[in-house]
């Protein structure tokens, strides 16, 4: 589908798709964070030959806020080894993309990408970009940018970011997100963000961690009106970093039908 070349089971409904994860993949049975280390001041990790560490936050978590950017979930790990070991084996066309990262947090998905190759944006709400920009400079130094981004119709992106993504600024071949399926609230403004990001070459990678599954059918069926949606199931993901608590999805812009001939009268 779309820039992945390699197979994912299409997604029919919405109802059916949570059925078969929670049903066959018991994710509740699994243990959490099974990679994420959230009490560590920073998190260490290996990726595309080399030593990344983020810095995290947990006082911040912990915090009455709950800010979940201040730290790495497993959905970022597993989308972010998914991205190494797909371009590895030559199923996804990293090197040169444009890539924009939604809900960056602390940069793990991004700082991969970058290190692929890909053109960078990583975006994050106002008050969570500044660890983003901190972990990126540290890491690719000058190969991503951040911009700060709120989901919605109404949202705006730096435009000079817009240009250094693509001096014509076609929409990015690539939109990144992990655990950005998370609430039934949001689904809208994260859609609506998506379909004006989103082009018709566009490839939208999203990793979710499987908490609750009226969000994700939420998602999944409102979805559904604008996009072919895919399950890259395991067999397709890092073998190392695989976890029944985490579902990758992939979603592409569906064609708008041309418009029907006007009949001489």
């Amino acid at each position: 589908m779309g820039a992945y070349g390699g197979p994912a089971r299409r997604v029919e409904s919405g109802a059916s798709e949570t059925m078969l994860l929670w049903g066959l993949g018991q994710p509740a049975s699994h243990r959490p964070n099974a990679f994420a280390r959230q009490g560590l001041p920073a998190f260490p990790i290996d990726a595309c030959g080399r030593r990344i560490s983020l810095h995290q936050q947990p006082s911040s978590f912990r915090g009455a806020s709950g800010v979940t950017g201040a730290v790495v979930w497993d959905s970022a790990v597993v989308l972010a080894k998914f991205l190494e070991h797909a371009a590895d084996g030559g199923l996804l066309p990293v090197r040169g993309a444009r890539a924009v990262d939604l809900g960056a947090g602390c940069g793990l998905v991004s700082v991969v990408a970058a290190l692929l190759g890909a053109r960078v944006v990583a975006t994050d709400l106002p008050d969570r970009v500044r660890l983003l920009h901190k972990n990126l400079e540290e890491n690719v130094g000058g190969s991503a940018r951040v911009a700060e981004l709120v989901w919605g119709d109404e949202y705006e992106l730096d435009p000079e970011l817009l240009l250094w993504l693509d001096p014509e600024a076609e929409p990015p071949e690539l939109v990144l997100g992990s655990d950005v399926v998370y609430s039934e609230e949001a689904v809208g403004d994260l859609l609506a963000t998506l379909t004006r990001l989103a082009g018709p070459r566009t490839t939208v990678l999203l990793a979710g961690e499987l908490r609750n599954d009226v969000v994700v059918e939420c998602f999944l069926e409102a979805a559904m009106a604008e996009f072919e949606i895919g399950c890259i199931e395991q067999e397709q993901w890092h073998p190392d970093f695989r976890t029944n608590r985490v579902a990758i999805f992939i979603l592409l812009k569906k064609k708008t039908p041309p418009p029907l001939p006007v009949e001489s009268p």
